[in-house]
């Protein structure tokens, strides 16, 4: 579940990335209030440790066990 977490909070930090990019529009200052609001900086902290954590992602082991 915390993979999915974080898969997910790299999805939305890619996208705001990506709109900065081509429109220079930084969706999550404009949903909460500037890049130096609170939550802001809290959104930008957890994709930051969202993407920490997936580094660990490189290492797992991900095969499927059939049942037999």
């Amino acid at each position: 579940m915390l993979d999915r977490i974080a898969l997910f909070l790299l999805i939305v930090g890619g996208v705001n990335w990506g709109l900065i990019g081509i429109f220079q529009f930084d969706l999550v200052a404009w949903l909460f209030g500037g890049q130096s609001s609170a939550i802001s900086r809290i959104v930008y902290t957890l994709v930051g440790i969202s993407a920490l954590w997936c580094i660990s992602l490189f290492f797992k082991n991900n095969r499927l066990v059939e049942n037999e």
